[in-house]
């Protein structure tokens, strides 16, 4: 796959080697997207219960693995923007454990900062698009990404962390190995279900750049809006709008975001 990218701006036969690279990447999608369905399962955390649960991820990964925050006697992982997120959680639907975590901060007036304003406002570049461009009720962010270390590589993994997809391959059977590295893209999947049930437009993110190039590859397209800085670890700012998401997502994966969106919103029903 490596040796066909390098040849897809040439001119003469780039049309071709991207129409290679969108099939596989399209037939790729289509049997994460079976697999995701079948294996896993967005849990939108409503509840004090599940909240809690996805509280306690955070602090296995941000304050005992990674040691980005302090430990916490309670053994939960908060802070003030909790009030104002949607925290969401994938459930691995054969073991009822929990594989991964998101949030997605909201902000409804100018004293409600994202954590990226409060945080790393001057890593985005001046000439770049800016929280500001946009009315409070229209923004997002999506944060604290965390995967249980059980549901990843070995602990020696050089890139091991929190925003990594790679699974710990001597727990789960072969044909779940084929899911698991793409936890982190359902967990994006599911914060964009939850900003397009909101009505939001344009979200930000602080993450790895890997991470970054791994979700443009399977047309999450982010773009970069500053430096690599260190912020629980080496991560830069990113955007993307409710238009770029929709027009960079493969059939493939747009049926998968379709699928996660059906689940999420029998779940806003329920809770209305």
């Amino acid at each position: 796959m490596k040796s066909l990218r390098k040849y897809a701006d040439r001119p003469i036969i780039g049309v071709f080697i991207r129409n290679i690279l969108n099939f596989v990447v399209s037939r790729k999608a289509n049997q994460i997207s079976q697999h995701f369905s079948e294996y896993l399962h967005p849990v939108v955390a409503f509840s004090a219960d599940l909240q809690a649960e996805s509280y306690k991820i955070r602090h296995n990964v941000y304050c005992e693995e990674l040691k980005f925050e302090e430990l916490r006697g309670n053994y939960q992982e908060t802070d003030d923007f909790d009030e104002h997120s949607t925290h969401c959680l994938i459930k691995h639907i054969p073991t009822g454990s929990y594989a991964g975590t998101v949030r997605i901060v909201r902000t409804q007036s100018a004293d409600q900062l994202l954590p990226i304003e409060k945080y790393c406002i001057s890593s985005i570049d001046e000439k770049s698009v800016h929280p500001s461009d946009f009315p409070r009720e229209q923004i997002c962010e999506i944060s604290r990404l965390a995967i249980p270390a059980k549901f990843r590589k070995r602990a020696t993994d050089k890139f091991n962390g929190s925003a990594t997809g790679a699974i710990n391959e001597h727990v789960y059977s072969e044909r779940e190995l084929r899911c698991f590295p793409f936890i982190a893209v359902g967990l994006y999947l599911s914060a964009a279900s939850i900003t397009l049930h909101h009505g939001i437009q344009h979200c930000f993110v602080m993450m790895e750049p890997r991470l970054a190039r791994s979700l443009r590859f399977v047309g999450i397209p982010f773009q970069q809006v500053g430096p690599v800085v260190e912020y629980h670890g080496k991560r830069a700012p990113y955007y993307i709008s409710r238009k770029l998401l929709m027009e960079g997502l493969s059939p493939g994966f747009k049926k998968m975001l379709q699928n996660i969106e059906k689940r999420i919103e029998v779940q806003f029903k329920r809770k209305s």
